[in-house]
């Protein structure tokens, strides 16, 4: 059970030559890299042990349960890793001063269940255990968001081995990518995965003594801004929630639909507003802090260029898709008139498209943010693929060429060498089998899934061909540029008309690229703290099966015994089993699977100048590669990301402009002033501070959530409103009425 069993003694030597200060030609190239993670290995430290194991899928099971419970309330929560990270030390550190020492022997395999003081290798990898519970149940929860619309939205009478299927064959077809792709996205050093800093300074806070130097110790500080950041929360999340969105330009023009489409922090274009809330500003980017510098100004040049110039030209000065006759920011969908669109009014009993109900009731609008934030979906989706192409290209041909066997390694990568590697067919075995599990279902249940065996290949084809240029963006900017639309948009087209098809072809295009990459941020992160290999692939696979089979139990049993779970018009009106989640996930199965996008963005679509973004995102990065063979020494043209720039206004709606533009301002201060003039400060604390920041946050969520808000304790007040701005969700095309809002002339 100790990872001296994993070690082989070939290059044994070469390692423990290494354990004091590299030569400078071994030394990561990536500064940031350089100055938070270890350089040195212990290969005799115990890794699987009886804690790892026991610590590891306890955290698993209790987070997955939590996040998929959270999940259906109409205030979800989701609960990070960081929590069980913090949690489990002294449980870790009271198990290795109490358990029994004896050493046992089962079947000639001798192990103890305590070998020893508790070490940070331990520790990583009941994270790695945790983080099976966070990407399944609350960093991404669609396989069971599509389960659960199957069930509650279409009445669908699934069966419980074909759900468990569905999930499962999701999770592990991603881990097949992930360790096909490890040669392209773990092993090189350009490859850094910037958001794993965080939980690399975090694990060195709790383990290591810092040595003697002026100030606070790692240790202290992280304990003394996990206080703060605690106490700080219960004033955003529950007594002064308005922090969250303060717009203070509403207030000044309490009267003017145009001043608060401008002002307002969660209905309008933010101009002026602020959130002094962590969980707002980390909301949808995550944190600020641990995004490189040259990707917070590529998100920033987005973003103001397509809300402070796109959206004001095309809402006031051209009226672009009707946009005045609808709010300036809103995830809703509206007829012609301005009111809210009623998808039951085209539905047919089996759920499919009553054609004629709908040329009767007339065309479905979305917001002008809403549409043209669609529209950059199509342009980041091949603007990545061009950019990864020319300014990766070479680098993957010559990778795949040579299979990494004559690349220069760093100093991490030479210490791996201690390592057995996991053999690629041990990737390929999980690959193969996910996929012919998943061809099975599409004919044994293929009235459930409605997703043919040639749509399944097609949904791994598309996954097979992005996964690799979206990695290369996360592993260097810390953005993951998705392409959600994308894949709904090409099997609506295939299959119009069929709405559990289009979600599993996003589960299985997309959803299987996401979990994919959250394992490879995992395997770097084992890459960074010495893990070995076949360690992290069992902690991982292990994780997997567990979180997936809990995540569907846990709601399955919530479907069956809570009566009208989802449906909003027939549950109590202070039920909090709303699910606000899964009905995105189900009106987005209405616009690209039931209604289809021919309708909308095909021939006589109102949207059909969208589909013109495609061509554009494809020719974007061009110039920018042009310039960087024109010129090379100028370093900062490569740094023009264009699918990182059009990233800038991603997710929004539900994300804000305001969420948006306060990460980027925070990211500016740390990741450019302070790592500019205060690098010793930045190199000792940064990534201490955004994981304090996360677990105050989190701790206080969680307890705010079950002694007051679960009991239905809540505050009202002037505080507690959000953004004050109520004519902001207010249309101006003259004529256009909408309750509450004054009649524009």
């Amino acid at each position: 059970m100790a990872s001296k069993d994993e070690t082989t003694t070939d290059n044994r030597t070469d390692a423990e030559n290494l354990n004091g200060e590299p030569p400078p030609e071994d030394r990561c190239s990536v500064e940031e890299v350089a100055l938070v993670v270890p350089e040195t290995d212990d290969p005799s430290l115990p890794v699987m042990t009886f804690r790892a194991w026991f610590l590891g899928l306890t955290s698993c099971t209790i987070l997955i349960f939590l996040n998929t419970f959270f999940i259906y309330r109409t205030q979800p929560l989701a609960i990070s890793a960081i929590l069980m990270q913090i949690l489990v030390l002294p449980i870790g550190k009271f198990m290795a001063a109490t358990l029994p020492t004896k050493k046992y022997k089962v079947l000639g395999w001798s192990f103890s269940l305590n070998p020893g003081p508790f070490n940070m290798k331990e520790h990583v990898v009941i994270t790695v255990f945790a983080n099976c519970g966070v990407s399944t149940g609350g960093g991404d929860a669609y396989p069971i968001g599509a389960i659960t619309v199957m069930k509650a939205y279409y009445k669908q009478s699934l069966n419980f081995l074909c759900a468990l299927l569905i999930v499962l064959t999701t999770q592990i077809l991603g881990y097949g990518w992930a360790g096909l792709l490890r040669k392209y996205l773990v092993y090189p050093v350009e490859m850094w995965w910037p958001a794993n800093l965080a939980q690399v300074s975090l694990f060195r806070a709790l383990h290591e003594k810092d040595s003697k130097t002026k100030g606070m110790t790692r240790l202290q500080f992280f304990l003394v801004f996990l206080a703060a950041s605690f106490a700080y929360y219960t004033f955003p999340g529950y007594l002064f929630p308005i922090l969250t969105f303060f717009s203070w330009v509403c207030w000044v023009w309490p009267h003017s639909i145009t001043a608060q489409q401008i002002g307002s922090g969660y209905h309008g274009l933010g101009v002026g507003a602020f959130t002094l809330d962590w969980a707002g500003i980390s909301a949808y980017h995550g944190s600020p802090l641990v995004t490189p510098w040259f990707s917070i100004l590529n998100i920033g040049v987005g973003f103001i260029m397509f809300v402070y110039i796109i959206v004001p030209l095309c809402y006031w000065k051209f009226n672009t898709f009707d946009a005045q006759k609808f709010p300036i920011f809103s995830s809703q969908l509206f007829t012609s008139s301005g009111q809210t669109y009623d998808t039951n009014k085209i539905l047919t009993p089996q759920h499919d498209l009553n054609i004629a109900a709908y040329n009767n009731y007339g065309k479905l609008y979305l917001s002008p943010l809403f549409a043209l934030s669609i529209g950059s979906g199509f342009a980041r989706f091949t603007a990545t693929l061009t950019h990864v192409a020319l300014f990766h290209g070479s680098d993957i041909w010559k990778q795949s060429k040579s299979a990494m066997k004559n690349a220069k390694l760093d100093i991490h990568s030479k210490l791996m060498k201690s390592y057995k590697e996991v053999p690629q067919c041990w990737f390929l075995v999980l690959l193969v089998g996910s996929t012919a599990v998943s061809l099975m279902m599409s004919f044994v249940w293929k009235e459930d899934v409605q997703l043919r065996w040639w749509g399944m290949l097609f949904a791994f084809g598309l996954a097979l061909i992005v996964t690799l240029p979206i990695g290369v963006i996360q592993a260097t900017t810390n953005q993951q540029p998705g392409y959600d639309i994308i894949a709904q948009f090409i099997i609506g087209y295939v299959l119009p008309g069929k709405p559990i098809a289009n979600l599993l072809f996003k589960m299985y295009g997309r959803i299987s690229t996401i979990h994919a990459l959250s394992f490879l941020s995992d395997l770097k992160l084992g890459h960074y703290m010495k893990i070995p290999p076949r360690c992290m692939y069992t902690a991982q696979l292990v994780g997997t099966l567990v979180s997936g089979i809990v995540n569907l139990a846990v709601a399955w049993w919530m479907l069956g015994s809570i009566e009208n779970i989802c449906d909003v018009e027939a549950l109590h009106p202070e039920s909090p089993w709303t699910c606000p989640k899964f009905r995105v996930t189900f009106d987005s199965s209405v616009i690209w699977g039931l209604i289809g996008p021919k309708r909308l963005f095909g021939p006589g679509g109102l949207y059909r100048n969208l589909v013109w973004l495609f061509l554009v995102g494809a020719v974007l990065p061009v110039p920018g590669w042009i310039l960087s063979k024109i010129f090379p020494d100028k370093k900062w043209i490569p740094l023009i990301n264009i699918p990182v720039i059009s990233y800038g206004f991603a997710g929004m709606p539900p994300a804000t402009p305001t969420n948006i533009a306060s990460w980027l301002i925070t990211g500016t201060i740390f990741n450019h002033f302070v790592f500019k003039y205060q690098k010793e400060w930045w190199k000792k604390y940064n990534y201490v501070l955004s994981a304090a920041l996360d677990a105050g946050t989190a701790f206080m969520g969680v307890l705010l959530f079950f002694a007051l808000q679960n009991e239905g304790r809540n505050l009202k007040w002037w505080g507690t409103e959000l953004d004050h701005c109520p004519l902001a969700t207010c249309p101006t095309a003259p004529g256009i009425m909408v309750h509450g809002c004054p009649v524009p002339k």
